[in-house]
């Protein structure tokens, strides 16, 4: 039978999750990291939950093959950057709320709707991007995919106790 602490922790890592998972649903029309936080709510529901463990699994790949890809090339790692640098610009611009120009056709209460709010998670994105696209070349860069994956699965069982 669990304890008062075991059920308390898994209430927490429930509430967390879906936290996460349904901040990151909303993220995904918002400014924000959507994918990534609905990727943490999956993680930290999978500590508890068979189901969201088993989907996660083929999401991790994906993830892994994806970022594999992006730095695959040096085309492909100068675009992410210019990318990433690109966010943060328009974050800045979007910190410092010009006036709306002439031409802009609606009222100036819709010029950068958001405010500094939106140009800070502008901003945190893009060095969020530029984290994961170093991760990305340091892991990835000259190796196949499914090197790493069962790299990272050998570890795993490893230094987890025996499950006999």
């Amino acid at each position: 039978m669990r304890g008062v602490a075991g059920w308390g922790r898994t209430i927490g890592l429930q509430a967390l999750g879906w936290l996460l998972l349904v901040l990151g649903v909303a993220a995904l029309v918002l400014p924000g990291p959507g994918l990534l936080m609905m990727f943490a709510g999956m993680v930290v529901l999978a500590q508890e939950n068979e189901w969201a463990e088993r989907r996660l699994e083929p999401l991790k790949r994906r993830a892994f093959e994806a970022a594999a890809e992006g730095v695959k090339t040096w085309p492909r790692i100068v675009a992410s950057c210019l990318s990433a640098v690109a966010v943060a610009a328009v974050g800045v611009y979007w910190i410092v709320q010009p006036p709306p120009p002439a031409w802009w056709p609606v009222r100036d209460s819709w010029w950068l709707v958001g405010g500094v709010g939106a140009g800070i998670s502008m901003i945190l994105s893009s060095v969020l991007a530029f984290a994961l696209i170093g991760y990305s070349y340091r892991t990835f860069r000259g190796a196949a995919v499914s090197d790493v994956v069962d790299e990272r699965e050998v570890a795993r069982e490893a230094a987890s106790p025996d499950r006999s």
